[in-house]
Parts: structure tokens; C-alpha cells; sequence
């Protein structure tokens, strides 16, 4: 806990006082570890010094994201997530359990989107993964999901009219991501937690090519599934920055904040 607040502290104070760029961080979470060692108002400052105008956060359980967003219900966009406990990513897609805790949550908070969930092939054409994927669709919500491409293809023939963001891209190559969004125009990808795209803060021509051809569809994120993550959102938003800087000006301010923005916009906002 320590090291963690010398690291949010060093943060804050090597922050910027204004960011050039607003960012929309796609992809964020505020488990119940998080909260632990790092209060709400401590992670909104995070926020607000790494110049995070609005950032997709879900949580294992929910409580942690409710705080969050109690803290700053302007900045703070919910997504629900199909776990109560951190190990229940390798089993939530057979635990019967999870459609009703789904539809518990639903029915008393607003969210825009379900995820980040992880699933992987065949496994969505199970009755629970089945059941969500309907539940967002009854919600009108983005599907969050941390898949392979199979997974994503079997979420669409699911509902052909479904919004889903890719979480990190899938993990895949420029050449098979650029293949899916353009099969699929309702696909958007996060490039949280991976640095292939912009090694050393420096596009890598094929990311370069693919962000310029679907600028409307990428989105940044910092993936805090760890509290240790959470002092980096600001050094995250930084490097995002120094790339992002190196496309042309729309092409940078849709990748880091309009996308999102779009993408999560609601007539009650």
C-alpha cells in the first residue's frame, strides 16, 4: 500500500496542469482492492490530473464502481460486470446464478454497457452468455467483451445489431483486427494493455495504416485490473498522447475522447 500511494502521489505531482489532449479511458476498473488502498476521491484526482474527461468503469463486485461514481457521476460511465468475485471469470459462463444477479443490478442502476466479461469461442453459445447477451440487448447496451474473434463472431450472429467494444483488440494482429471491422460495423476496439500499436511511444505503420482507415473506432484504456495500475492512469494518458500526436488532429481527438463519447452518448446525458 506504500509503494501504491508514493506512486499516486509521484503522479499527481508529474502530472500536467492541463492536459492538451481530453481522454476517454475505455477501459478501467475499481474492484473491491482498489477501494481499499485507494479511496474515490483519491481515484477521481487520478483521474482529473491525467485529464480523463470520462472513463468506462466496471468492478468485481459492483459496489466498487457505485462508488466511483457516486464520487463523480459526471465522469464516470458504469458497465456491469457478469462477476461477483475475481475468480469468476473462468467460471461465470456456467454459473446459473449470474442471470438473476444481472437482472438484479439492471433493474436498479443505470449502466451503459455489460463487461468487461471474458469469453472465449463456443462458450458464448452457452445458456448463461446467451442470457446476458439478451439481457443487453432488452437494456440496449455495449457488450464489453474480452474475446477471441470466434467469440466475437458467435456475439453477433447472437444479435446481428449489437454494439460491442473488443476489449484490447482481442490480443490480435493489425491485419485480423482490420479483417473484423470490416466485417462487422458495429465493432469498436480498446487498445488497453498492449503496446504493439505504439512501441516506444512510436506508431507501428500497420496500427498507423488501420487507425487512419477505421478512425471512428478505436478507443484508449488503461486496464486498471490490479489497484498496483491504477497510479499509472496518468502516465498511461501521457504515452497515449505522444502517439496519438503523431495522426492527423480529428484522427487523434476521435481516437482519444470523441469515440467514446459517441459511442456511450444517451439521450438522458
Amino acid at each position: 500500500m506504500r509503494r501504491l500511494l508514493a506512486a499516486l502521489l509521484f503522479s499527481l505531482v508529474s502530472a500536467p496542469a492541463a492536459a492538451e489532449l481530453p481522454i476517454f479511458d475505455a477501459h478501467l476498473h475499481y474492484s473491491h482492492d482498489a477501494w481499499d488502498s485507494l479511496p474515490p476521491e483519491k481515484a477521481v484526482e487520478l483521474l482529473k490530473a491525467a485529464g480523463v474527461k470520462r472513463a468506462l468503469v466496471s468492478s468485481s463486485n459492483d459496489e466498487g464502481q457505485q462508488h466511483l461514481a457516486a464520487a463523480a457521476p459526471d465522469r464516470i460511465l458504469l458497465s456491469l460486470r457478469p462477476y461477483r468475485r475475481r475468480g469468476d471469470q473462468a467460471t461465470w459462463m456456467r454459473d446459473e446464478t449470474v442471470p438473476a444477479y444481472l437482472e438484479e443490478k439492471l433493474a436498479r442502476h443505470r449502466y451503459v454497457a455489460i463487461g468487461e466479461f471474458h469469453i472465449f469461442g463456443a462458450d458464448v453459445d452457452l445458456p448463461v452468455p446467451r442470457r446476458m447477451v439478451e439481457l443487453a440487448r432488452r437494456h440496449d447496451l455495449v457488450l464489453h467483451s474480452h474475446s477471441d474473434a470466434d467469440a466475437v463472431e458467435r456475439q453477433f450472429l447472437q444479435w446481428p445489431q449489437a454494439r460491442i467494444l473488443w476489449a484490447h483488440a482481442g490480443f490480435d494482429s493489425p491485419a485480423n483486427v482490420g479483417a473484423m471491422l470490416r466485417r462487422h460495423r458495429n465493432l469498436w476496439c480498446d487498445l488497453s494493455f498492449r503496446r504493439d500499436h505504439a512501441p516506444g511511444g512510436e506508431l507501428d505503420p500497420q496500427w498507423r495504416a488501420l487507425l487512419m482507415e477505421f478512425p471512428d473506432r478505436f478507443m484508449v484504456g488503461t486496464d486498471t485490473y490490479t489497484p498496483e495500475r491504477w497510479p499509472y492512469v496518468v502516465e498511461h494518458a501521457k504515452l497515449a498522447r505522444r502517439w496519438l500526436a503523431q495522426l492527423p488532429t480529428d484522427v487523434a481527438e476521435r481516437i482519444a475522447w470523441r469515440n467514446g463519447e459517441a459511442l456511450f452518448a444517451s439521450p438522458g446525458r
